[in-house]
């Protein structure tokens, strides 16, 4: 319990957390209808390990061809933007956003 977390630790780069990763994987491997899973949510697992991946990707090089800052900023622009619009769509009194 917690050795990924105590490995990604050791590799000295701070804040490294590869649970989020792990959990949505190992959900992904849950649902899969080859070994009796729903397949319920297999769609949204995998999107979201596509997302992460292709985040990591685009960062990395971002950050290897430009700059750390320069990664940072696009993080930071895409976390303000989807914060806004969740919270501009949040103030309706819709049934989603009751839930």
């Amino acid at each position: 319990m917690g050795a990924q977390n105590a490995s990604a630790q050791r590799l000295a780069v701070p804040d490294l957390t590869t649970t989020v990763l792990t959990r949505t994987l190992t959900g992904l491997a849950a649902e899969a209808g080859l070994i009796g899973g729903e397949g319920s949510k297999l769609g949204r697992r995998i999107v979201a390990v596509g997302a992460m991946l292709s985040g990591a990707l685009a960062g990395g090089a971002l950050a290897l061809d430009v700059s750390v800052a320069a990664a940072l900023a696009v993080a930071l622009g895409i976390v303000l933007t989807v914060g806004s619009v969740v919270w501009i769509l949040s103030r309706h009194d819709t049934v989603w956003a009751r839930a």
